[in-house]
Formats: structure tokens, C-alpha cells, sequence
């Protein structure tokens, strides 16, 4: 086969993986009934909500019969939650909540959604709970056990900020509490425990989660699910149902290369290093002007980290900071101050970077070791760019009168008696004067100047020559 034939197949066999990776591997649907699953793991995110909406109403154009919505989370966003609990209400087909494999956990968010689900189980050895909504500043809306939630009678918290604050917390706790009560009350669960896993932040493992009537029962696998559920009758889209699951086939919807390039964008680490990354790209292209690959792929990561910060849990004086800092480094480069615009750049950068992304929701938070490590390198190149100055400081100035009086050099071509030549002195060429004829070659010294011709002279007596 030719050359040009070998990269024509190399072309199709490309383009075959990349469509085979793109697109998400589900079979064609086929005759008979199937349950479909969906694999809800790690934080709960506008990726995951995405992907729970695109595959539930995919599900359901194919003909499948219920849905098992397999969760592993730690929680996560609460519009996100909301956007998931509303798809699985307006489905019209049943979703089961399912809690597994074993060791995975419903937290926080997992539980309200477990909650919003028809059917409830778990796998043994898992737990649910802790379903307390944390705000972005860092601070639960939970009232105080001390005092049960009634005002406190100390006057330096009745001031209108504080008020206006702890108005603001009720609210989000009471709608939380209202909105896992009401979910318990739609599908007969205790709605007593959820209120507890909302304002007391309790949890319970698979066991005792049976027992309190919180979930439906234990399954040690999706088959063993789908046998424990068939023949109950549930509320499906304002009716009611009985599901008939027992020995249906389980097809797995992966999410597409959307969601994952989503996931991947929002994760709080990778949306950290596309910011940087977009930030110096913009810095090192306004140094050098018309490089333009620093430009342009700093403005490909700054726009995709800023779109992936949309969607993210944001503290935006973290951000500022983050800006802050950067400026500060930037000035300290133009305007050297021994370190303090730059140490306190350090400083402001790395406060940012920690407050950037609210560390209370659970799976949104920078990595502190990534933090460091850039703060490291900054203050590695700040202390490089310090040694650099008090260097330039210390350095002599060079070709002044004092300085060119000092200097030897070589003769680079012969000079007749009061004659001019080429010399080359402190590794530059130099015209120069001799009163004495002197030879190519010789070695000599300045012992004058006029602006840029050279008055020079035989060097003295070299070493080993006697006097």
C-alpha cells in the first residue's frame, strides 16, 4: 500500500475512535423490556444534573420500563439537587433510588434525591444523611443547640446585620426542611427523620434506615433491587403504578462526551488551572507582542474557566484576591520594592485560591497541595527576580571614565605611530589612538577618551617578564 493509502486509512481509523469515544456506548434499542441505569457519582453539579435530565427522558424514548439511578455522593449544589429532583418527579417512568455499591453514601444532596425517588433502597454497608444546607459564606443556617434557635438575649447580636443574617439562615433551613418533608410525605417515608437530617445533620446506615422506614429495603445488588420492587405500586407523573421489574435486562446510559468534557471543566481543580493558565497566557503575550500562541491559548482557558466559574460555587472575594495578588507580583516586576508588593501578592493570591471555591459544599474545593505548589513557584521566582536587582545594584557601572581607564584590551589590526585602529576591549570593538606604533595583536590599556575613540598605550610588563 502506498504512503498516501496508509494515511487515508489512518484518517478513517481516527475518526472511527473519536466517534466511538464521543459518542455514548449504548445499544441500539431492541425488542422486549429493559430497565435502564444511571451511575450518579461524585459531587452533584450542573454536569450531573445535565446528565441526569438527558438520560432520563433518552430512557424513556427507548421503551424502558423504570429507571435505577445508582448514587455514590458526597451532596453537592443545591440548584443542581433541585434540577435533579424535578426530573425524577416529572418522569413517566418510575426512578429507583438506589444507594450502592457497597461503602457509597446519599449525603447531603444524595438524600433529598433519594427522598424524591419511588422507590428507595440501599446496598448494605452505606449510609445517608447529614442533609444540612450550608450557604456559601461558610456558615450553617442551623439553629444553635444552645439555645434551641430562640433569639439569644445578648444585645451585641440584635444588631440589624446580624438580624437581617440569621432571617436569611431560617429561611434557607425552614425551605430545606419543607422541601425533604414534603418528598417523605409524596412517597410515605418518615418525614420526622428527614427533618432531623436537615436541622440536626443525622445519618443512618442501610440497616437502620429500613428500620425508621426511610428507605424501602436492602438490595445487595441491582438484580436483587429490581425483584424486591416488583409488584409495589408507586406514584409515577400524578398516578400511580405497579412495577412489574423482576428478571429485566439492565442497560447501562454512560454520559456523553458533553457531560464529561462539563465534569471535567467544573471540577474546582481543573477550573483553578484554567484560570491561571488563561491569566498568564494574557501576561506573557502583552511581554511579548506577536508570539501570539501565549495570547491565544490564554484566552481559550481564561474563557472556558470563566464559564466553568458560572457554573461553580464561587466566593467572589476569593477571586478578587486572586486578582489582587497578581497584580501585585505584576507591579512588583516594574516597580521593585525589595519584596513587599510581592510578598504581599504571595499572600493575597494564596488567601484567594483557598476562599475561591466554598469549601463547606462537598466536592467543591480546590486542592490545597496544587495551591501551594504554585504559591512555592511564586515565591521561588520572586526571590530570584530580588536576587536579580541587589545583584544589578552591587554591579559597577560600565563604560564610564573610570571604568574604560581600567580596561585592557587586544589590538586587532597594526597601529601606525599616532595612528587610529580596531580594538577589542571588554568584548566590544572600539576605535582607538596610539602615539607608538604598536603591532596586531598586542596587548594594551586605556589611558584616555575622547567620546568614542580611544586613547590607548602598551600594557605594561606581563607577568614573568623582569623589570
Amino acid at each position: 500500500m502506498s504512503r498516501k493509502g496508509w494515511i487515508v486509512w489512518g484518517a478513517i481509523l481516527g475518526a472511527a475512535l473519536a466517534l466511538a469515544w464521543t459518542r455514548p456506548t449504548v445499544a441500539a434499542p431492541a425488542a422486549g423490556r429493559f430497565v435502564a441505569r444511571i451511575e450518579l457519582n461524585g459531587p452533584i453539579g450542573p454536569a450531573a444534573a445535565e446528565y441526569v435530565d438527558d438520560t432520563i427522558q433518552r430512557a424513556t424514548d427507548d421503551g424502558a420500563q423504570a429507571i435505577v439511578l445508582q448514587m455514590d455522593t458526597p451532596g453537592g449544589l443545591l440548584d443542581s439537587m433541585h434540577d435533579i429532583i424535578g426530573d425524577i418527579l416529572a418522569a413517566k417512568i418510575p426512578v429507583l433510588g438506589y444507594v450502592a455499591p457497597s461503602g457509597a453514601r446519599a449525603a447531603s444532596a444524595g438524600t433529598y434525591i433519594l427522598y424524591a425517588c419511588p422507590i428507595a433502597a440501599m446496598a448494605p454497608a452505606t449510609h445517608l444523611g447529614a442533609a444540612t444546607p450550608v450557604t456559601l459564606g461558610g456558615s450553617s443556617p442551623m439553629p444553635s443547640p444552645l439555645n434551641n434557635g430562640a433569639p439569644s438575649s445578648s444585645k451585641s447580636s440584635d444588631k440589624a446585620g446580624g438580624s437581617a443574617e440569621d432571617a436569611e439562615s431560617h429561611k434557607i433551613l425552614n425551605d430545606a426542611i419543607a422541601t425533604i418533608r414534603a418528598l417523605a410525605q409524596m412517597h410515605g417515608r418518615n418525614a420526622a427523620w428527614a427533618e432531623q437530617a436537615v436541622r440536626g445533620a443525622a445519618t443512618l446506615t442501610a440497616s437502620e434506615a429500613v428500620a425508621q422506614h426511610v428507605v424501602d429495603f436492602i438490595a445487595p445488588d441491582t438484580e436483587a433491587l429490581l425483584a424486591q420492587a416488583d409488584g409495589r405500586t408507586v406514584h409515577v407523573d400524578g398516578g400511580t403504578l405497579t412495577l412489574a421489574l423482576r428478571g429485566l435486562p439492565v442497560r447501562d446510559y454512560p454520559p456523553d462526551w458533553r457531560v464529561r468534557f462539563l465534569g471535567i471543566i467544573t471540577n474546582p481543580t481543573i477550573a483553578y488551572v484554567l484560570l491561571l493558565a488563561g491569566i498568564y497566557g494574557l501576561i506573557l503575550e502583552a511581554f511579548h507582542p506577536g508570539s501570539f500562541y501565549p495570547g491565544v491559548t490564554g484566552g481559550i482557558c481564561l474563557l472556558i474557566g470563566l464559564y466553568a466559574l458560572q457554573l461553580l460555587p464561587v466566593n467572589y472575594a476569593g477571586l478578587t484576591l486572586m486578582a489582587l495578588g497578581i497584580a501585585l507580583l505584576l507591579a512588583e516586576v516594574f516597580i521593585p520594592t525589595a519584596g513587599v508588593l510581592g510578598v504581599g501578592g504571595v499572600i493575597a493570591f494564596v488567601i484567594g485560591s483557598i476562599m475561591l471555591f466554598h469549601a463547606g459544599v462537598p466536592g467543591y474545593a480546590v486542592n490545597l497541595g496544587l495551591i501551594a505548589g504554585i504559591a512555592f513557584c511564586a515565591m521561588v521566582i520572586l526571590a530570584m527576580l530580588l536576587r536579580l536587582v541587589m545583584r544589578a545594584r552591587r554591579t559597577r557601572a560600565f563604560n564610564t571614565e573610570e571604568q574604560m581607564l581600567q580596561s585592557t584590551g587586544e589590538l586587532l589590526e597594526a597601529v601606525a605611530p599616532g595612528g587610529e585602529g580596531w580594538a577589542r576591549i571588554g568584548g566590544e570593538r572600539w576605535r582607538v589612538h596610539s602615539d607608538a606604533p604598536l603591532p596586531a595583536g598586542a596587548r594594551v590599556q586605556v589611558i584616555g577618551r575622547q567620546g568614542l575613540l580611544l586613547q590607548v598605550a602598551a600594557r605594561g610588563m606581563d607577568k614573568g617578564e623582569s623589570s
